[in-house]
């Protein structure tokens, strides 16, 4: 009995043992496959590489072992990709005009296995879930697109046909896009570039602004008349509007009136009767009004007269301190204008001297000018007087040349002792050059010593003294060239001298030699002679023109001075004798005074001649000069006197006030044409700006009476 129950519970953990192993076996392998099997949503895709072919599931999940397999996760979600167009770089329409456009793309990959594989295998599936890769992948081909369907629309038809305009985007990129599709397109900001984005120098760009320039203006154009027009409906219905009421007030304001006339008649004739017995009342209280009133005007003139006196010795007073206030101010602009008349006199005394000054500047200038002139012909006399011995020298060397072809030619015996007497020639003619130039030297020495004391003398002896100079030196020249030409002389006679005590037979030859030296050497002395007569003439008429024209400049001036002089003296002879008794400040340069009292006595005597040549102005200094000084205003005063008016009335008007004034208060003819000739003449003869008061009128009154 004890050995079946053993072998009962062996069996029952044999079984547990195995029943556990199993459960053990099981978890393990759901915990294994648990681990290596991935889902994904239905916005993704697994692609499992490896052992096997490629494997892709979306929504789903699949078995993927490490060692075996690898796996990516790939977004297949909806990606907005925009696209930005703006500015330089801007969408350019059909008509040129470039637009800024932002287009939306809406892109996602193709949910079909293959296409999956396909975007798998040739992007990866790390770069096709990455929105900025993807951007990367499609801006060009999405920008051509947008550039291809844009030029086909004009810029206002992107706006009319925006449908249109995304079905051709979408058609031109088509839906296909290498395993991703194309869902949908949007334009969320399309507007006209502006024209400071847009180049001037490029054909597109400048078509566009034309066409902007042109469409822009039209349309202002146009909106500036509907603008006006609008104006002019309002303003024309206010003017109707203000017509019509305008027209309704006068309506209203005849009416108004018309019924005031009526109101008025019935009025006057219901208070007509009451009216007379209202005047007789009236007529007796005006009488005692009057009555009353003539006594207050008596007692207000009265007052009146007080007051009028009361201010007329205050304006007295007034105008004494006005007056003295005038003279006050007189004196202050008189001393201004004294001390503006001296400073102008000190800088007119400056302006002088500085004239002065110029002029000696002036002076000395010319006086470097002339040395430098003088200078520069001495430089040429120099230049001619070398060339005349350049060319002296030549000839001597021409003649020494054929003299001893000849020689060569005629005494071949004789040529040593004809080369020792060309030798001894050569040495007497340099030591004649030598001599020559000497004297040259002292010739020079001594016109500088002439100049030196003829810039000391006057300026009318220069001009004789450089002729005589020229004179000097063209004698000189002259005299070298003799001493020249015997000195040639002697030595051919020497010459030939020699050659007949050594051989007489060559004698015709050395005598047809010295002959011929003799004729080149005056042929020479005849040539610089020539020269130097021509310098003379020419250093000669120059000097001669200046000197001529230094004297007439110099008694020009000399006259000048002279006239300035006797018409100063006149001036002073005619001054002094005019103004001998007068007491005169002067105030000018050297003529303005004299200028200005030849005027004062110019301005007198053609008064005085109008005065003696026209028969009105006699009769005015008849009638009211009439040799009596005090008549005119004898006749002003009584003038006065006839209009009851007194000095202290008129004193401060000018006569010709004071005639108009007259003239207002009169109504007579003949007093009025007395007063206007009366005017016309104090106009004539100046004295219509002058005060009454000047003519101190009620004064021979005064003194008589007191």
């Amino acid at each position: 009995m004890t050995f079946p129950l053993l072998f009962g519970s062996t069996t029952l953990q044999i079984v547990g043992t195995v029943v556990g192993v199993i459960i053990l076996v099981v978890a393990g392998m759901l915990a294994l496959f648990s681990r290596f099997y991935r889902k994904v949503g239905p916005d993704a895709a697994l692609v499992r590489s490896g052992v096997g072919n490629l494997f892709v599931v979306t929504g789903k999940g699949m078995l993927v072992i490490p060692v075996l397999h690898r796996v990516e996760e790939m977004d297949i979600s909806l990606k907005r990709i925009e696209i930005f167009r703006k500015g330089d770089s801007g969408l350019i329409c059909r008509d040129n005009i470039r637009a800024d456009i932002e287009v939306a793309f809406f892109v996602r990959v193709n949910n079909t296995v293959d296409d999956i594989q396909n975007v798998a295998q040739s992007i990866g599936c790390g770069r096709a879930s990455q929105r900025d890769k993807l951007i990367e992948l499609f801006d060009a081909k999405f920008s051509e697109a947008l550039k291809t369907v844009g030029k086909h629309f004009d810029f206002v038809e992107l706006y009319n046909e925006r449908d249109k305009f995304k079905e051709e985007i979408l058609k031109v990129i088509g839906t296909d896009l290498n395993g991703y599709v194309l869902d949908d397109c949007a334009i969320d900001y399309l507007e006209q570039t502006t024209l400071e984005h847009m180049n001037p120098q490029n054909i597109l760009d400048a078509e566009g602004i034309k066409k902007i320039t042109e469409l822009t203006s039209r349309e202002h154009i146009l909106s500036n008349d509907i603008e006006r027009e609008k104006e002019k409906t309002i303003k024309k219905q206010d003017v109707e509007a203000r017509e019509a009421i305008l027209e309704l007030e006068r309506q209203q304001i005849e009416a108004e009136q018309k019924q005031e006339r009526e109101i008025v008649q019935v009025t006057a004739r219901e208070s007509s009767a009451g009216i007379q017995v209202q005047n007789e009342e009236r007529l007796k209280a005006e009488r005692a009004r009057i009555a009353t009133d003539e006594e207050v005007a008596i007692a207000e003139e009265n007052k009146m007269r007080q007051v009028i006196v009361a201010m007329r010795n205050k304006e007295r007073t007034d105008q004494v301190e006005l007056e003295r206030v005038a003279r006050d101010q007189q004196l202050e602009a008189t001393e201004r204008e004294r001390a503006v008349t001296l400073a102008q006199i000190d800088k007119e005394k400056a302006v002088e001297v500085e004239k002065r000054n110029i002029q000696e500047v002036i002076r000395e200038r010319v006086i470097v000018e002339r040395g430098v002139v003088e200078e520069q012909e001495r430089i040429k006399d120099t230049h001619e007087f070398a060339t005349a011995d350049r060319s002296k020298k030549v000839t001597l060397t021409d003649a020494e040349r054929d003299a001893q072809e000849k020689l060569v030619k005629d005494v071949q015996a004789a040529e040593a002792e004809k080369q020792a007497s060309q030798l001894q020639a050569d040495t007497v003619v340099i030591r004649a050059e030598a001599q020559r130039q000497s004297a040259d030297k002292e010739t020079q020495a001594t016109k500088m010593l002439a100049e030196a004391k003829q810039a000391d003398q006057a300026a009318s002896g220069l001009a004789d003294v450089q002729v005589q100079i020229a004179r000097a030196d063209a004698t000189e020249q002259q005299g070298t060239a003799e001493a020249t030409v015997t000195e040639k002389k002697a030595v051919a006679v020497a010459r030939g001298r020699e050659a007949n005590a050594v051989a007489i037979q060559k004698e015709g030859s050395a005598e047809a030699l010295v002959m011929r030296q003799k004729f080149s050497s005056d042929a020479a002395g005849i040539k610089e002679k020539a020269n130097a007569m021509k310098l003379f003439d020419g250093v000669g008429r120059e000097h001669e023109e200046f000197k001529l024209r230094l004297n007439k400049t110099k008694d020009i001036e000399i006259a000048g001075i002279e006239a300035q002089k006797d018409i100063a003296d006149a001036q002073a002879t005619i001054v002094g004798e005019a103004l001998k008794q007068a007491r005169i400040d002067i105030v000018g340069g050297e003529t303005t005074f004299f200028d200005r009292i030849v005027d004062s006595v110019k301005a007198g005597k053609s008064i005085d001649r109008l005065v003696h040549n026209s028969e009105t102005l006699t009769d005015v200094k008849n009638t009211f000069f009439n040799g009596n000084p005090d008549y005119f205003r004898d006749k002003v005063q009584q003038l006065v006197e006839e209009f009851d008016l007194s000095t202290d009335d008129v004193k401060d008007l000018s006569i010709a006030a004071l005639i108009a004034k007259l003239l207002g208060l009169t109504k007579a003819d003949e007093t009025r044409s007395e007063l206007q000739r009366l005017l016309g003449m104090a106009q004539s003869i100046g004295l219509a700006d002058r005060q009454v008061s000047t003519l101190n009128l009620g004064k021979e009154t005064s003194e008589s009476a007191n």
